[in-house]
């Protein structure tokens, strides 16, 4: 029963019938309704909104059917897909509205193609000074959401053909047509494969779609099918060109008619196709995709914004790489390098890279672990590049030799650029390197290239002998300075500049005047031995160069400053005993000045990592076993001449002096868990020696 005032009752009653909506009632004061049935009641001031969904409701619905109903049966092999397509082809169910706003972008680019091409098709279009849009309408109580566009519609045939049968793409072949005639606009063209549409019955019980072309004068179409096998397909009246897709939503997806869970979806998916995007008269996709746009036609300003939103942060841009390239592949890109610190997660090696890839301004993974290395996570931006090959849901990338190439060229391309910075900008380099210096590090180890090992490297910086506290060095410039005869480059492994320059692996370099670079923090000899050379100079650690035989022979004479060969072979003898079971050999050495002895072990740097990882699970016989230690000594140095002295005249002091000095020596190398352990042989040692005071 409905009671309505008469001069309100007739227009709604009307919209009401239009609709078979029986179960709204609209109540105007005054008047009283009766009925059995649950109902959604509007007074007064509600009649205004309802007004408006009337309205709209009315314009959803001008299609009327005409004629006979063909009932037609999917092809063999699309029937045995379309199960597949629409439960295991793609990861997520959201995607069907990228799926369905791409489609329509498609759509709307050959309609765009055709009126301004000289194809014969073009003199034969429709309404050419319609708007060129996209609008998705929601309808949360009916569970189903519109997708409409005023694109180029499709005619009985295009509409059998293309949703007919799976796999057989109108984009892909309108794309291959016009390519033959050497059109560059096919590239706008999104779909690749005809079975985004499909994606829908994730999501559907039910999908119609009306559709009319623009060529001609095309009759408008129904085509709907539940997805169990067989569609049905009828002339319709009052369809729009273009076209437009109902979908019946299941009940567990009522979710995708909810206007913030579909303007969320777009923003993530479809943000950047290039025509308007409305939802319920809103349009959603506002920000450019400023990686098409040349770049000095974009400002500092939309940078910021574009990276807060793809970042979706809120610091600024630190440097900021916009690359177009069509050579060797097509690649449109903006990278930026973050402002702000990395977070603690960035820092993990399980952290995503924050490239979004896409695909003709359409998102096809938001973060693309393949599209540039793990150790450029902490890059932010998109890739577009219409030459990637994708599987049939646009999730996955396929062709890997293509997308290696896709990441060499990126790679390769961020680096240059990285090296442009540092030269016209050091300040801000240098603040980058301070903060974002190990994920290059851990390039140099990852990487499985030389050559971007080598590029990488040009990056590194390091505090050097030659330069004042504080001002780090290139390796590029290291090696202008080197001498013509120098052909390694020194470094020295220690933690603090302090600790460097007394390095007693340090004083032959010294004395001979060559430029030594200083790694502080622990991991960067491992990245300096994992590089090797630089430049087609070799790497060298200022410890492994104490192994090397001196050049100058007359260096392995003791002296008279020092002590005489009998004397040293005395001492080296008394050592061996002493330290059996630590060190495995004992030899002199004319390197050292300041310092009565030094530790060498072949590959030094790979040692003290072994020390810190590994050796707490063994005892200390089986460490020194695998250090294998050699000790060598200054026979000019007051301790060990004293020493001699003392393994005549005190031989258990003499036995302690020298296990002190394998200690510090051990110390001093780095190669030593916890020197706390030392004190208590330091105490004995002292009490020793003030017995006589």
């Amino acid at each position: 029963m409905f009671a309505v005032r008469p001069r309100v009752g007739t227009f709604y009653l009307k919209r009401i019938l239009s609709r078979s909506m029986t179960n709204v009632i609209i109540v105007a004061p005054g008047c009283e309704m009766i009925t059995s049935r649950p109902t959604n009641v509007f007074f007064g001031s509600k009649l205004k909104e309802f007004q408006h969904f009337s309205t709209v409701t009315e314009k959803q619905s001008s299609e009327s059917l005409k004629g006979k109903s063909e009932k037609r049966e999917f092809q063999a092999e699309t029937r045995m897909l379309l199960d597949i397509v629409a439960r295991s082809l793609y990861s997520d169910k959201e995607v069907f509205i990228r799926e369905l706003i791409s489609n329509a972008s498609d759509a709307l680019e050959k309609f765009r193609y055709l009126s301004v091409s000289s194809v014969p098709e073009s003199g034969n279009l429709k309404e050419l000074d319609r708007p060129l849009e996209i609008r998705l309408t929601t309808d949360k109580q009916n569970r189903t959401i519109t997708f409409q566009d005023s694109g180029i519609g499709m005619t009985k045939e295009e509409l059998t053909q293309n949703l007919g049968t799976i796999a057989r793409s109108g984009s892909k072949s309108f794309i291959e047509e016009i390519k033959k005639q050497g059109a560059e606009q096919a590239s706008s063209i999104i779909g690749q494969f005809g079975v985004g549409f499909y994606s829908a019955f994730m999501v559907a019980d039910k999908i119609e779609v009306f559709t009319r072309s623009s060529k001609g004068d095309s009759p408008g179409y129904q085509w709907s099918s539940d997805g169990s096998g067989t569609y049905e397909i009828q002339e319709a009246d009052g369809v729009e060109i273009g076209t437009k897709i109902v979908v019946y939503l299941k009940t567990d997806c009522r979710e995708f008619a909810d206007d913030d869970t579909v303007k969320s979806i777009i923003k993530k998916y479809s943000n950047f196709v290039s025509s308007p995007i409305f939802l319920n008269n809103d349009q959603v996709n506002s920000i450019k995709p400023l990686w098409l746009f040349e770049p000095k036609e974009i400002t500092q300003e939309q940078h910021i914004e574009f990276y807060k939103f793809i970042s979706n942060s809120y610091d600024k841009p630190r440097f900021t790489l916009h690359y177009k390239t069509d050579a060797p592949l097509s690649i449109r890109s903006i990278l930026y390098v973050p402002e702000g610190k990395p977070g603690l997660f960035e820092l993990s090696r399980d952290s995503d890279v924050g490239v979004a890839l896409y695909s003709r301004k359409i998102l096809i993974k938001s973060k693309a672990e393949n599209i540039l290395p793990k150790w450029l996570r902490f890059v932010k931006g998109v890739v577009d590049s219409e030459d990637i090959p994708l599987n049939l849901s646009r999730e996955l990338l396929q062709n890997s030799a293509l997308i290696t190439k896709l990441r060499t060229v990126l790679t390769n391309r961020f680096l240059k650029f990285m090296v442009e910075m540092s030269q016209k900008d050091p300040l801000q380099y240098e603040a980058f390197y301070k903060d974002y210096s190990i994920f290059l590090k851990e390039g140099i180890v990852t990487s499985q290239s030389p050559l971007e090992k080598e590029e990488i490297a040009k990056l590194l910086r390091f505090e050097s002998s030659k330069l004042s506290n504080g001002q780090r060095t290139s390796l590029s410039d290291y090696s202008s300075r080197q001498k013509d005869d120098q052909k390694s480059i020194f470094y020295l492994a220690a933690p603090s500049r302090e600790l460097a320059e007394t390095s007693p692996y340090y004083e032959s370099l010294k004395k001979r005047d060559i430029e030594v670079l200083f790694c502080y923090e622990m991991y960067d000899e491992l990245v300096l031995l994992e590089l090797k050379e630089f430049g087609g100079r070799a790497l060298v650690s200022v410890e492994n160069d104490m192994q090397r035989d001196p050049l100058d022979k007359s260096e392995s004479i003791i002296g008279s400053e020092g002590l005489q060969q009998s004397q040293v072979d005395e001492l080296i003898s008394f050592l061996k005993t002493n330290l059996t079971g630590k060190v495995f050999d004992v030899r002199t050495t004319q390197k050292l000045d300041s310092h009565p002895c030094v530790i060498v072990v072949p590959e030094m740097a790979a040692a003290r990592h072994f020390i810190r990882t590994q050796a707490q699970n063994l005892t200390e016989e089986n460490r020194f076993a695998l250090l294998r230690p050699q000790l060598e000594i200054n026979a000019k140095h007051p301790i060990v001449k004293k020493l001699h002295k003392l393994m005549s005249t005190d031989k258990e002091l003499a036995n302690m002096v020298a296990q002190q000095l394998f200690s510090n020596a051990m110390v001093t190398a780095g190669l030593v868990m916890d020197p706390r352990n030392l004190i208590t042989h330091i105490n004995d040692l002292l009490v020793k020696v003030l017995e006589k005071h």
